[in-house]
């Protein structure tokens, strides 16, 4: 909400909050849309200054409050400059071969992670980033980058490690720099062929990456291996278990998530009970166990007191979290009796607000 003046207030604009006289009185009630007749009520009474909703307070969902809120505006036009910055040396990198510019990726991942300020709040400032089709290989490892930086916090990784997979994630997908567009963002399902020349870019970006002096091995491996498996289903190499650099463990998770909650042309992205319950699908038969949980348990227990609307359109408020079934939590209805939602598998979590 803001307060508007008086004079200044103009039809169709919406009352915020109760009005009252200097007797206490209620003269202009909250949701009362503003007339000339509502005005002259004001004016009669002496109302100087009034509250008047803005866009935000119309929102009805969670994101939607985010997307409209100040400091995801003021985030998204720090990416926006940044991200023609971190293109060009993507892509003068592939062009060139030749790799020096580590400090200025410090520098961008500096800057917009001070913007986001908390883990959660960068995770749903990323969310609600829609980037540019010619940009979106970019933007999956920029974002993959500033994901590094939370899940590493919340899998207690040292400063250095910290710092390790940060730069994991800004490098680990360059190989698709130099695989077709419209290739990597094909909406259709891929046939056999395609399939096979997009799996290059693991050994591609190894290629680009295994003779730069200031590229640490390990982020060569989690170039290399970021699509291997636990269960030895994975590529380039079918690798299983311990055979798979712990880094590359990391980067799957943060690719897997990254790519599920970004904007697609064929989908909208999934909501984060919608990702913990893919995760949970296979996860731990693909994804190592103690990589997985603690990220899929601050997904979901950063939900908690947020309303959700349910696939038979109930609402209801998340209360608690299901440590073994994390997608479907304990809600309290309007009522105030609860619904405990992995006892109900026909109802599925359809929006978070």
């Amino acid at each position: 909400m803001k307060d508007v003046a008086r004079m200044a207030l103009q039809n169709g604009m919406v009352i915020g909050e109760d009005i009252y006289n200097y007797q206490n009185e209620l003269i202009v009630p909250k949701d009362t849309e503003v007339t000339e007749k509502v005005i002259k009520k004001l004016a009669l009474h002496s109302i100087i200054c009034v509250p008047i909703k803005e866009e935000i307070d119309f929102a009805t969902t969670h994101f939607e409050k985010v997307r409209l809120s100040k400091a995801f505006q003021t985030f998204q036009l720090t990416y926006n400059n940044l991200m023609p910055i971190y293109a060009k040396l993507m892509n003068s990198f592939v062009e060139t071969g030749v790799w020096k510019s580590t400090g200025q990726l410090k520098d961008i991942y500096t800057k917009l992670a001070a913007c986001a300020g908390t883990g959660e709040s960068l995770l749903d400032f990323l969310y609600n980033m829609l980037p540019r089709e010619d940009t979106m290989t970019h933007a999956h490892c920029l974002n993959s980058a500033l994901l590094a930086g939370v899940f590493g916090t919340w899998w207690e990784l040292s400063q250095e490690d910290m710092l390790l997979l940060i730069q994991c994630g800004f490098f680990y997908d360059i190989g698709k720099l130099k695989l077709p567009q419209d290739l990597l963002w094909k909406s259709e399902k891929l046939t056999d062929l395609e399939y096979t020349k997009l799996k290059t870019h693991t050994m591609l970006g190894f290629d680009l990456l295994k003779d730069q002096p200031e590229i640490n091995d390990t982020i060569i491996k989690a170039t290399l291996q970021h699509h291997e498996r636990c269960d030895g289903s994975g590529y380039p190499s079918k690798l299983k278990g311990d055979k798979i650099d712990v880094f590359a463990k990391y980067i799957a998770v943060i690719d897997a998530y990254e790519a599920m909650t970004s904007a697609r042309t064929y989908r909208q992205p999934l909501h984060p009970f919608q990702v913990i319950e893919n995760f949970e699908r296979e996860g731990y038969e693909k994804y190592e166990k103690e990589i997985l949980q603690p990220i899929l348990y601050h997904i979901a227990a950063a939900q908690i007191g947020f309303m959700v609307r349910l696939s038979n359109d109930e609402e209801a408020k998340v209360t608690t979290i299901n440590r073994d079934n994390l997608a479907r939590p304990l809600l309290t209805k309007a009522d105030g009796s609860y619904l405990d939602l992995s006892s109900k598998p026909e109802l599925a979590i359809t929006a978070i607000f």
